[in-house]
């Protein structure tokens, strides 16, 4: 498994690369069976550490924590232990999702913009409906079943996920409501 530890203005030394490598291979050890890559990034928030830590699994799912605390390996340790409890929720559906699926998470690429947010200026009506665009990149859209779509959502803590139906390859999206339940939505089962 390949690791990239990363601190944002903080110095990453050689014990606290080992702790995090040691650290995370157990736990991803324990629940997913065949991790491809970690990032792991140390950040500072006022007097807090921030540690944000991304496990690309080789199924194509998509594992995300993030801890913190006052010391930095405090916040590491919070981390991992987000990580753990996520994992071990969906051990068996993870191990299953290993068998079930031979090859990976097809991916397609759909552009994927920023627009900047509407502010109260004097512009037209007409100008309004235009948003401006502030940045453009490429997202990929994973296909899955619906399950396999709540189980990554969860795993990486998002509010929303567009996939791409594993049953007829229509784009669908899954979200999480404010009750605490999933929404799905389907366009190809209107009417």
């Amino acid at each position: 498994m390949r690791y990239q530890i990363t601190g944002k203005q903080i110095e990453i030394g050689e014990a606290l690369q080992t702790h995090v490598q040691t650290e995370l291979g157990v736990t991803l050890g324990k629940y997913a069976g065949r991790p491809t890559d970690a990032n792991v990034v140390f950040s500072r928030s006022g007097h807090e550490h921030v540690c944000e830590a991304v496990v690309h699994l080789s199924t194509g799912l998509t594992a995300q924590a993030s801890g913190r605390a006052n010391e930095i390996y405090a916040a590491f340790d919070a981390c991992c232990e987000k990580m753990d409890k996520q994992l071990r929720r969906y051990k068996r559906r993870l191990k299953d999702h290993h068998k079930a699926r031979a090859n990976p998470v097809e991916q397609s690429l759909a552009g994927s913009y920023i627009l900047a947010a509407s502010g109260d200026s004097d512009e037209t009506e007409q100008d309004s409906l235009a948003p401006m665009i502030v940045a453009e990149m490429e997202s990929k859209i994973p296909e899955l079943s619906v399950g396999e779509a709540v189980m990554q959502l969860e795993l990486t803590d998002s509010p929303v996920l567009v996939f791409r139906n594993e049953k007829h390859s229509g784009i669908n999206v899954v979200y999480k409501r404010d009750d605490g339940n999933f929404g799905w939505i389907d366009p190809r089962n209107i009417g």
